[in-house]
């Protein structure tokens, strides 16, 4: 205790206020960093807040007997200087780690494959600078406890320290810094906050100048390197863009016949541009027969729940002149991209809001009101109860239609397709499917009135040829959906666990192959194949 700086107990608070900060900001950014990767659902939230608190409760049994051991304030700023060069590490090598994690996985395991790809990235990435953090509280308390008359009030100004601390850490990453500079940078900086705090320590004593000097250098490589490489799409070239909003990874890539926009899913496309507009091949040219169904004229109103970038809006005011169409976006950055990559029109209006809040906010009734906001296993719960869907029937006009985009088609019993169809099918007495051939999407139509017995007698009056070809494959396709008892309500809605068990089956069915070539010609045998 003969550093200088200890004596002032502010310091020592200042060092449980700052390790309190840079934890939450740790944790925000791990979201960040896994969800281009496995999603920014529940349960990869589950997983980080999980591993985090592990770390943090091993870290505190750790930091009390090694203070009550050795009580030498050296030992706890040595391990904030190795946490804080650590954290600046991740932003650099985080994504390849995470790569490299996921290929391994993806062909050892059969089932749960987000959860433990996001469970060993985590504790891979994550748990060591957080265990060093997590020796903070008991350490300090060892210094600063003077005697028992004041042990009481000095823990309770250290955990006070470091609960404000948290606080602050929880807001300023997710409404300035992870918007404002992107995740990378949100690490540098409360990497360099840690960093200075362990320098302040070791220069006021006038020791350790070689770890001091180690630590700065290794920061600024992995700042320097980070800042340069922080793709988290690293292996794309001539992107667009890509950023990060309040609530997404956000990703632009021109695919020369299109634009697309992924959003916190790399391999996933979830709005395009046609370019040269008409049919675009994808599940958005099967939600077209919402309005034909509906018998949609010039004077109809279409309502997206799940904007996106507007390519159902841009196709509807395509091929139905006249349609007036609005969307609903939670997400402003999105709709910033749309206008300026995706040619969305500037009289095509587009609230920033959540899409059931705005149903139960507004008056108005739709022709047509197409939901469209699930994305993988990151399906909202509150916009897939039967809650919802009754929110949705009461804004329909008289033979209006609802079209909901299912993007994990699986005929599993008990799958999340199953479920979400059961639970419109509870709702609206006449529910349609159609498949979307080459992909995972399938179409789901429901109307209160029988609607789609005349379809087909609606399709020659379309004035579009394209058109017409696109509604009688989709009437080829379209199916009676026969309900089973399945439910989801704003009480029981575990979209999440059901939509990992769909995505286990389509690894599976995808790698199929490659593990049969495994298991009898060995690495060899595949690597044979993958140069064939």
């Amino acid at each position: 205790m003969d550093t200088p700086i200890l004596k002032n107990k502010l310091y020592l608070y200042l060092t449980e206020f700052f390790a309190g900060m840079s934890v939450m900001a740790v944790e925000l950014g791990a979201s960040r960093l896994l969800a281009p990767y496995f999603s920014s659902s529940q349960i990869v939230w589950t997983i980080i807040i999980g591993t985090i608190m592990i770390a943090m409760a091993l870290g505190n049994l750790y930091g009390g007997r090694s203070a009550d051991k050795n009580p030498d304030p050296d030992r706890l700023y040595r391990r904030i200087l190795i946490a804080a060069v650590w954290i600046a590490a991740i932003p650099l090598l985080g994504r390849y780690v995470i790569v490299a994690i996921s290929g391994l996985l993806v062909v050892a395991v059969n089932s749960g494959f987000l959860i433990w790809a996001g469970f060993l990235s985590c504790i891979v990435l994550f748990v060591f600078p957080l265990f060093l953090l997590g020796t903070t509280t008991p350490s300090l308390a060892r210094y600063c406890v003077r005697s028992l008359d004041d042990s009481g009030s000095t823990v309770g100004r250290l955990n006070a320290f470091n609960t404000i601390g948290s606080i602050i850490g929880t807001f300023v990453p997710t409404f300035v810094t992870i918007p404002a500079v992107g995740t990378a940078a949100t690490f540098l900086i409360f990497s360099g906050v840690l960093l200075a705090l362990g320098l302040l320590y070791f220069l006021s004593g006038r020791r350790g100048p070689v770890k001091c000097a180690i630590s700065v250098v290794l920061y600024l490589v992995f700042s320097v390197f980070g800042s340069m490489f922080h793709s988290f799409a690293f292996w794309e070239s001539g992107l667009l863009y890509e950023g990060e909003s309040v609530y997404n990874y956000l990703l632009v890539r021109d695919e020369g016949r299109d634009v697309a926009l992924s959003t916190n899913v790399l391999f996933g496309v979830q709005s395009v541009y046609q370019k040269g507009g008409g049919l675009t091949g994808r599940y958005y040219d099967y939600a077209l027969a919402a309005p034909v169904l509906a018998g949609a004229g010039e004077d109809a109103e279409v309502l997206v729940l799940g904007m996106g970038t507007g390519t159902f809006a841009s196709q509807c005011r395509e091929f139905f002149p006249g349609i007036r169409v609005e969307g609903v976006e939670i997400d402003e950055k999105i709709t910033e991209l749309a206008r300026e990559y995706f040619e969305l029109d500037a009289a095509v209006p587009v609230t920033t809001y959540d899409g059931r809040a705005y149903l139960a906010a507004v008056d108005g009734s739709y022709d047509v009101i197409m939901v469209d906001a699930y994305q993988d296993i990151t399906i909202p719960f509150q916009m897939s109860s039967s809650e919802f869907f009754t929110l949705v029937r009461s804004h329909l006009k008289p033979g209006g239609v609802m079209v909901v985009n299912m993007n994990m088609r699986s005929d599993k019993a008990g799958s999340i397709n199953s479920y979400l169809a059961d639970t419109i099918a509870s709702v609206f007495p006449y529910v349609y499917t159609a498949e979307v051939p080459g992909t995972t999407n399938r179409e789901l139509f429901a109307a209160e009135t029988d609607v789609f017995a005349g379809f087909v007698e609606k399709i020659p009056a379309l004035e579009r040829e394209d058109l017409q070809g696109q509604m009688y494959s989709v009437n080829h396709r379209l199916t009676p959906y026969e309900a089973g008892g399945l439910l989801l309500t704003d009480d029981r809605a575990p979209v999440e666990l059901l939509g990992m068990a769909v995505i286990d089956d389509l690894i599976q069915e995808e790698l199929a192959y490659y593990k049969q070539i495994i298991r009898e010609d060995g690495i060899s045998g595949l690597i044979s194949a993958a140069a064939g």
